[in-house]
C-alpha cells in the first residue's frame, strides 16, 4: 500500500458525527432506511472516515443534511438553506478518521470544490469556487483564512462541484 504524506492543515475537517451516523445507519435525512452493499471497486468519499472507500468494503450511501444536523445542536433556522444530499458512510460502526491522518479530505490538485460560508443562523453569507492548487494545505487553508476573516461566518461546507456532494465542515476556530 502507497502512504501519502500529506501536511499538516490550519483547519480541522470534521466527520459526520458519531450520533449522526448511528441514526443515519438505520434511517437516513430523507426518511429511507439504508442500504447496505459491498462496494467491490473502492474510491468513493466516505464521510464517517474522511478517506476513500477501500475495495470490498460495506457501505450505504444515504441522504444526509449537515446544516440541519448543525443547526439542530446550535439553535440555528437555516430555513431554505436546509438542504441534503447523498453521502458514503460505512454500513456499520467505524473508527471514523485515522488520528495520524493529516492534509485536508477528498483533496486532488486541479479539483473543483465549492466552498460555503454559512453565519450562525445558519444562512448562506458567500461562497467561492476553489481549484485546489498543487499545494492542496495552503490553498485550502487560505480559502479557509479568507471565509473566517468575514466575522459573520460560522461554518463552511466544502462541497464537489460535480455532483454538490458534501465533503466535510469547517467550524470557526475557537
Amino acid at each position: 500500500m502507497n502512504t501519502v504524506t500529506r501536511p499538516a492543515t490550519a483547519y480541522t475537517p470534521r466527520p459526520i458525527t458519531p450520533d449522526a451516523l448511528a441514526r443515519l445507519r438505520h434511517v437516513d435525512d430523507a426518511g429511507r432506511p439504508r442500504v447496505p452493499y459491498v462496494d467491490h471497486e473502492g474510491g468513493s468519499p466516505l464521510r464517517c472516515c474522511l478517506r476513500p472507500v477501500a475495495p470490498g468494503e460495506r457501505v450505504a450511501l444515504v441522504s444526509y443534511a449537515p446544516l440541519r444536523r448543525w443547526a439542530a445542536g446550535t439553535g440555528a433556522t437555516p430555513g431554505a438553506y436546509d438542504e441534503q444530499g447523498p453521502v458514503f458512510i460505512h454500513a456499520d460502526p467505524c473508527e471514523g478518521p485515522a488520528p495520524e491522518r493529516a492534509g485536508y479530505p477528498f483533496s486532488r490538485a486541479g479539483a473543483l470544490r465549492t466552498v460555503r460560508r454559512y453565519d450562525a443562523e445558519g444562512h448562506i453569507v458567500g461562497g467561492r469556487l476553489l481549484e485546489i492548487p498543487r499545494d492542496e494545505a495552503r490553498g485550502f487553508d487560505a480559502t479557509f483564512d479568507e471565509a473566517f476573516a468575514d466575522p459573520r461566518v460560522a461554518l463552511v461546507h466544502v462541497r464537489a462541484v460535480e455532483y454538490g456532494c458534501f465533503h466535510f465542515e469547517v467550524r470557526r476556530p475557537a
